[in-house]
C-alpha cells in the first residue's frame, strides 16, 4: 500500500523528514475587532528545523501556529508548505498531514492508548497490520512499553506518560510538519526536563519541521534551532539561533526576555569540545567529565568540587586534556557557533 502520510508534500516522501514552511504577510483580524490578532507576520522555516515562538500571553503565538493547519483561517497573506499554498488544500486533508500536540494533551478518554495513537492512520485507511506495527513502533519510540501501556486508558497514565502518548499520536502517520502548543507546560519541573530531553532525542531521529510555541525562554534555548521572540500582534523582535540571541539581543525587549544569566545559558549550548584543552599534567584527584557534556556542566563541576581543573575524557575513558576556568571563559568569548552560539 502506498504511503499516504506524505502524499500532499512530495519532497518529504523522498527525504522522510521535514518540509519548508513560509508565512508571507500573514494577518488575522477577528470580526468586530479593530486590532489585528496577528499583523503582517512573515517567516521562512527550513526543512527539519525546530522553530520556537516565544512571547508574552496575547502576542499571537498560538493564533499564528493554528493558521498553519487552518484551525484558524488567515484574513490575508499566504502560507506555503513545501511550496504549496495551504488554502488550495482541503482543511481536513491538510490536518491529517500535520501532527498537532497541545498542552492539554487531548487524548480521547474512552479510547485506549493504542486506539488513540491509531486515530489518523485509521482515517487514512491503513491496514490493521500496518496500524498495529506503527502503534507498537511509536510507543517504543516514546518509551512507553506497548505490552504495558497499549491497552491502558489515558486516566491510568501519569501526566508525563500522557504527554508522550500525545506525541506518539501526532507522529502516527509520519507527518512532515508538527505543531506543538506548550506541550510540556502543565508538567512539574522534573517531568518537564525529562520530556524535553526525550523530545530532543526523538527529533534527532525523525528530523521533522516543527513549530513549537512556548512562553518559557529557557525551554526555547534548550530545544530550538532558531527562536522567534515575539511582541504584540506577533511582531518579530528577533529571529535567530539561541546562541546568537543570547550573545547579542536585538533590543531591550529581547534582553528582558533573556533575563539574568545569559552567559550561563550560552555555556549550556556549548559542548566541552568547544574549548581548547590544556595538556593533562598528571595531577591526582581531579574530577572527570565526558566530551559530550556542556561547558555549563564543566563549570558546575569545578564550582562544586573546588578543583582547579576537570579532566576531559572520551567515551572510552581516554584522557584528552584538562579544562580550567580560564579555558571556559575563552570558549565563551570565542567565535564558536555551536547551535548558533556567537
Amino acid at each position: 500500500m502506498p504511503d499516504q502520510s506524505t502524499s500532499l508534500f512530495p519532497s518529504s516522501a523522498a527525504t522522510r523528514g521535514g518540509v519548508s514552511i513560509e508565512l508571507d504577510g500573514v494577518t488575522k483580524t477577528y470580526p468586530g475587532q479593530s486590532t489585528h490578532a496577528v499583523e503582517n507576520f512573515s517567516m521562512k522555516i527550513h526543512p527539519g528545523e525546530l522553530i520556537m515562538l516565544v512571547g508574552p500571553s496575547g502576542c499571537g503565538k498560538t493564533t499564528t501556529m493554528k493558521m498553519v493547519n487552518r484551525i484558524i483561517e488567515p484574513t490575508s497573506g499566504s502560507i506555503r508548505i513545501d511550496g504549496e499554498d495551504i488554502l488550495s488544500l482541503s482543511p481536513d486533508e491538510l490536518r491529517r498531514h500535520i501532527g498537532y500536540v497541545i498542552q492539554q494533551i487531548g487524548l480521547f478518554p474512552h479510547m485506549t492508548i493504542a486506539e488513540n495513537v491509531a486515530t489518523v492512520p485509521r482515517l487514512l485507511k491503513w491496514s490493521k497490520q500496518r496500524i498495529a506495527a506503527r502503534v507498537e513502533e511509536l510507543l517504543e519510540t516514546v518509551q512507553l512499553d506497548p505490552a504495558v501501556f497499549a491497552d491502558r486508558y489515558p486516566r491510568q497514565l501519569s501526566g508525563g506518560q500522557q504527554q508522550r502518548a500525545g506525541v506518539a499520536r501526532a507522529l502516527a502517520a509520519d507527518p512532515p510538519v508538527m505543531l506543538m502548543d506548550e506541550p510540556f507546560g502543565a508538567t512539574d519541573p522534573i517531568t518537564r526536563e525529562k520530556l524535553q530531553s526525550e523530545f530532543l532525542r526523538l527529533q534527532a531521529e525523525i528530523g521533522k519541521t516543527i513549530i513549537f510555541v512556548t512562553h518559557d525562554f529557557d525551554e526555547a534555548v534548550r530545544l530550538g534551532d532558531r527562536i522567534a521572540v515575539l511582541s504584540e500582534r506577533s511582531r518579530i523582535e528577533q529571529f535567530d539561533t539561541p546562541g546568537a540571541i543570547l550573545a547579542a539581543p536585538a533590543n531591550d525587549y529581547v534582553a528582558s526576555f533573556i533575563g539574568s544569566g545569559a552567559a550561563l545559558k550560552r555555556l549550556a549550548l556549548l559542548p566541552v569540545g568547544a574549548a581548547a584543552l590544556a595538556p593533562v599534567d598528571g595531577a591526582p584527584g581531579r574530577p572527570t567529565i565526558r566530551t559530550t557534556a556542556s561547558l555549563r556542566d564543566a563549570l558546575d563541576l569545578l564550582v562544586v568540587t573546588g578543583a582547579d581543573a576537570v579532566v576531559v575524557a572520551d567515551d572510552q575513558g581516554r584522557h584528552l586534556g584538562r579544562l580550567r576556568h580560564a579555558d571556559i571563559s575563552a570558549a565563551l568569548a570565542g567565535p564558536s557557533r555551536h547551535r548558533g552560539t556567537a
